[in-house]
Formats: C-alpha cells, sequence, structure tokens
C-alpha cells in the first residue's frame, strides 16, 4: 500500500537573485501536525458545545471586557501582563530568511 502521508505543503516561494544568477526557493515547515482535534459536543444531542467565559471561583459567566491575562508565579498568585508585554515577548516578524543549510529536493 502506498505511503497515505500528504505532500508538505510549501510556506513561502521566492528567489535568490545576485548577478545573472537566479535561484528558485521554497521553504517549508520542519514539523508536521500529528494530533487530533477534538470537538466537544452534548452527547444528548450532539451538537457541538462553545466555550464560556466562567470564573472559576464564583461560578459565574462573565463579561470578555473583564478578562485579562497573566501568569501564574505562585499557587492562586498571577501577574498581569498587558497586550504590548505579550506581543513584546513574540519575536518581530521580518521579510528575511536567514538560510542555515541546504538539503537534496528528495526525500
Amino acid at each position: 500500500m502506498p505511503d497515505s502521508k500528504p505532500a508538505p505543503r510549501v510556506l513561502w516561494k521566492g528567489a535568490i537573485s545576485f548577478g545573472l544568477v537566479h535561484i528558485p526557493v521554497a521553504l517549508y515547515s520542519a514539523t508536521t501536525d500529528s494530533g487530533i482535534d477534538f470537538n466537544s459536543l452534548d452527547k444528548r444531542t450532539m451538537d457541538p458545545v462553545g466555550y464560556k467565559r466562567i470564573n472559576k471561583k464564583a461560578g459565574k459567566e462573565i463579561a470578555r471586557e473583564q478578562i485579562v491575562k497573566g501568569i501564574e508565579y505562585e499557587d492562586g498568585q498571577y501577574v498581569v501582563l498587558s497586550d504590548a508585554e505579550i506581543s513584546a515577548a513574540y519575536p518581530k516578524t521580518t521579510q528575511t530568511i536567514e538560510i542555515e543549510t541546504f538539503v537534496p529536493g528528495s526525500y
């Protein structure tokens, strides 16, 4: 039976050009997603179940505007982070790709 693994998907196509030399380049992901995505269902009707914003201590639904993001540093103790602080923690994106190595075109 042939391998049923899907072909890798190209994330980006471009070229390396210098002088009269033009080399086509394709960028592929180095990882694959092998997890299974589960949906929450109402077992009585098999209808999808959404997520409510419930305060776990009070057991009551709260408005989206009242939700902040934080990191637990001790049991029950949190540091609240702003959207700007969270964004600053992620690497900056650029239009530059650093080439570390070349691999053969066939796997």
